[in-house]
Protein backbone atom coordinates (compact mmCIF):
# COMPACT_ATOMS: atom_id res chain seq x y z
CA UNK A 1 0.00 0.00 0.00
CA UNK A 2 1.21 3.55 -0.82
CA UNK A 3 0.56 4.96 2.60
CA UNK A 4 2.66 4.12 5.52
CA UNK A 5 1.41 4.74 8.83
CA UNK A 6 4.33 5.16 11.53
CA UNK A 7 2.03 5.44 14.46
CA UNK A 8 4.95 3.38 15.84
CA UNK A 9 7.43 6.09 15.56
CA UNK A 10 5.36 8.88 17.03
CA UNK A 11 4.96 5.95 20.00
CA UNK A 12 8.22 5.65 20.62
CA UNK A 13 9.34 9.40 20.28
CA UNK A 14 6.26 9.83 23.10
CA UNK A 15 7.36 7.14 25.44
CA UNK A 16 4.18 5.79 24.73
CA UNK A 17 2.50 2.22 24.98
CA UNK A 18 0.06 0.86 22.52
CA UNK A 19 -2.31 0.14 25.27
CA UNK A 20 -1.97 4.11 26.91
CA UNK A 21 -2.45 5.50 23.32
CA UNK A 22 -5.83 3.33 22.80
CA UNK A 23 -6.98 4.37 25.98
CA UNK A 24 -6.38 8.50 25.39
CA UNK A 25 -8.35 8.05 21.82
CA UNK A 26 -11.07 5.78 22.40
CA UNK A 27 -10.35 3.25 20.47
CA UNK A 28 -9.35 -0.50 21.50
CA UNK A 29 -5.89 -1.77 21.08
CA UNK A 30 -6.93 -4.08 18.72
CA UNK A 31 -8.76 -1.56 16.10
CA UNK A 32 -4.74 0.86 16.94
CA UNK A 33 -3.04 -2.29 15.52
CA UNK A 34 -5.14 -2.45 12.60
CA UNK A 35 -4.03 0.85 11.89
CA UNK A 36 -0.56 1.43 12.87
CA UNK A 37 0.26 -2.14 11.50
CA UNK A 38 -1.01 -0.82 7.62
CA UNK A 39 -3.97 -3.35 7.66
CA UNK A 40 -6.32 -0.51 7.78
CA UNK A 41 -8.23 0.53 4.56
CA UNK A 42 -9.57 3.90 5.98
CA UNK A 43 -9.70 6.34 9.35
CA UNK A 44 -12.00 8.76 10.18
CA UNK A 45 -11.03 12.19 10.78
CA UNK A 46 -12.05 12.22 14.32
CA UNK A 47 -9.58 9.16 15.28
CA UNK A 48 -6.84 10.94 13.23
CA UNK A 49 -7.46 13.91 15.05
CA UNK A 50 -7.76 11.90 18.29
CA UNK A 51 -4.74 10.26 17.58
CA UNK A 52 -3.08 14.02 16.83
CA UNK A 53 -3.87 15.35 19.94
CA UNK A 54 -3.23 12.48 21.72
CA UNK A 55 0.30 12.41 20.29
CA UNK A 56 0.91 15.80 20.04
CA UNK A 57 1.36 16.04 16.44
CA UNK A 58 0.57 16.51 13.05
CA UNK A 59 -1.23 13.97 10.36
CA UNK A 60 1.90 14.40 8.20
CA UNK A 61 3.84 12.97 11.24
CA UNK A 62 1.82 9.58 10.76
CA UNK A 63 0.84 8.99 7.54
CA UNK A 64 3.10 9.61 4.87
CA UNK A 65 2.82 8.52 0.68
CA UNK A 66 5.12 6.08 -0.67
CA UNK A 67 4.90 4.99 -4.30
CA UNK A 68 4.98 1.52 -5.22
CA UNK A 69 7.34 -0.39 -6.83
CA UNK A 70 7.61 1.04 -10.06
CA UNK A 71 5.07 3.79 -9.53
CA UNK A 72 5.73 7.23 -9.79
CA UNK A 73 3.67 10.61 -8.41
CA UNK A 74 1.44 12.55 -10.62
CA UNK A 75 2.80 15.07 -12.94
CA UNK A 76 2.90 18.20 -10.61
CA UNK A 77 3.55 16.61 -7.32
CA UNK A 78 6.29 17.95 -5.42
CA UNK A 79 8.09 15.33 -3.58
CA UNK A 80 9.72 16.69 -0.20
CA UNK A 81 13.93 15.19 -0.43
CA UNK A 82 14.25 14.99 -4.21
CA UNK A 83 17.06 16.97 -5.99
CA UNK A 84 16.37 20.07 -7.29
CA UNK A 85 12.55 19.66 -5.78
CA UNK A 86 10.57 21.00 -2.50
Amino acid sequence: MPITVDIDVMLVRRKMSVGELADRVGITPANLAVLKNGRAKAVRFATLAALCAALDCQPGDLLRWEPADGEEAPDGVTRVGEPGRG
